[in-house]
């Protein structure tokens, strides 16, 4: 069994993945193997997390799911538990599997109640599988809402029952779990849209059984490999790339300058500045590193450039430009609000050419701007809009909230598990885009650029002090 951390690779697999790798599982052992072992690994977790629980309420549902919470109770009652069984099924409509599961507990005496206990010192949440899509109603609902009232732990089994293994889209009446032990293989939804929120902790327990990466529906990334920390003593500041963020249209000044102290920070050699604003500034007096440019002065040829921070539709003129010369761009904010109502501008990022390297940083309304459709749309399946928006528009997506996920051509998407409420504040995501850019100029690949910078924005979040307000400049200034 293994606790579910962002700072390994793990492999996603959604309901079709899992489904098939559970068929083959079972086509080598006994009948009745998996869903044993099932029942043993929840026991086992729900020990270990609640070793002086006396009283655990299990609900299970009609299905599989039901039976495996119906043999976790058998192995709880044989570990001196008390475990209190409310089920949904009836023995003759069952799957077999979870008939079995049945007459064993019935046989080992576990309690079946029509009703959950008055007090229970843990919850179960057995009700319903990754195969559902149908959202809790009537008593499954009633059982759902008393599992969420009150402060008592919930441990759910695979996925917590009103969320969507493939998509992390919740259902109005959702377990809220405290721990959610994925059995066989990791879901996606577990770890992106709501999932964060309903899920808890997440563990992974295979059965003994071992998933193959070729049929992955998504990777979590992991950590990036570092970058290189002691650099050549022959470094220069030309060796290290060169960044310039295109923005800052009046009023938005300082959209620009986030991402320009981002890319510093994070290292390039030198970053500079082309504000949209006719009355911009000369010199920031609070960073003098950054250079500011007149747009027409640039060697657009030769950039990483960032374009869109606080660009207004003043950045639409300098849009064409930028994508027909820049070899390797982020697209943020504004320009991706421009190129959704400028069809001429999706045919010129299409086309850019294959040695050119190109990020799009949206946020679900970015993104539902783009695709033509809602921001709810894209938040029912982030995975699948990401993925669209890549192949649609030839470049790297990086679709940001919770569970930020990016998606490229021919890659195999990936869920980032870092960050948290903290960067739900004004310009985090300037420094976001400054943060690809920086990893752009010093050679990093537009992929692997944009799901290590999406890493290690999240992972500042997760490591901020409690007694400080995380705010875009001071994450700017922490980036190393």
């Amino acid at each position: 069994m293994q606790r579910i951390t962002p700072t390994d690779q793990y492999t996603l697999h959604g309901v079709a993945a899992t489904r098939a790798q559970e068929q083959s599982a079972a086509a080598t052992l006994p009948p009745h193997t998996l869903m044993r072992r099932a029942g043993q690994a929840i026991a086992q977790l729900a020990q270990a997390l609640h070793p002086h629980a006396q009283t655990i309420w299990v609900a299970c549902g009609p299905g599989n799911n039901g039976g495996d919470g119906i043999e976790a109770a058998i192995h709880l009652l044989h570990r001196g538990y008390l475990p209190v069984v409310t089920w949904m099924g009836q023995p003759s409509t069952v799957p077999a599997d979870t008939q079995v599961s049945w007459e064993r507990a019935i046989h080992a005496g576990v309690s079946f109640s029509a009703a959950p206990p008055e007090r229970a010192d843990l919850y179960i949440d057995a009700l319903l599988g990754i195969g559902s899509a149908r959202a809790p109603e009537g008593q499954m609902a009633e059982w759902v809402r008393c599992m969420n009232h009150g402060a008592t732990p919930i441990l759910a089994v695979d996925i917590p029952t009103g969320l969507q293994a493939d998509t992390g889209a919740a259902a109005p009446c959702c377990v809220q779990a405290h721990h959610t032990l994925s059995l066989l293989t990791l879901k996606p939804g577990l770890f992106t849209a709501q999932g964060r929120d309903s899920t808890g902790q997440v563990w992974l327990d295979d059965l003994g059984t071992s998933a193959s990466d070729a049929n992955a529906t998504a990777f979590l990334s992991g950590v990036p490999l570092q970058r290189q920390s002691r650099l050549p003593h022959a470094s220069h500041k030309g060796t290290r790339g060169d960044v310039v963020v295109i923005g800052g249209a009046l009023g938005m000044t300082g959209a620009a300058l986030l991402a320009a102290s981002a890319a510093l920070h994070a290292g390039a050699g030198r970053v500079m500045v082309s504000l949209l604003d006719d009355a911009a500034l000369e010199v920031n007096v609070f960073q003098p590193e950054l250079m500011m440019r007149p747009f027409n002065t640039l060697a657009l040829d030769t950039l990483t450039a960032v374009c869109g921070c606080g660009g207004g539709a003043a950045v639409a003129s300098a849009l064409p430009e930028v994508m027909l010369r820049v070899p390797r761009l982020v697209l943020d904010a504004d320009a991706l609000n421009c190129i959704a109502t400028d069809p001429a501008l999706k045919v010129l990022l299409r086309g850019r050419t294959s040695n050119f390297q190109t990020v799009l940083t949206p946020h679900p309304l970015e993104a539902a701007r783009l695709l033509g459709c809602t921001a709810a749309e894209v938040q029912e399946n982030r995975l699948a809009a990401a993925q669209q928006l890549a192949d649609d528009l030839a470049c790297t997506v990086v679709l940001k909230g919770s569970g930020t996920v990016t998606a490229s051509t021919g890659q195999t998407p990936v869920i980032n598990l870092t960050g948290n409420g903290l960067l739900a504040t004004g310009g985090t995501g300037d420094v976001l885009a400054g943060l690809v850019a920086a990893l752009l100029a010093g050679g990093t690949s537009a992929f692997e650029a944009a799901w290590s910078a999406a890493y290690h924005h999240g992972a500042l979040a997760d490591t901020w002090p409690v007694d400080r307000a995380l705010t875009a400049g001071r994450l700017a200034r922490a980036l190393r």
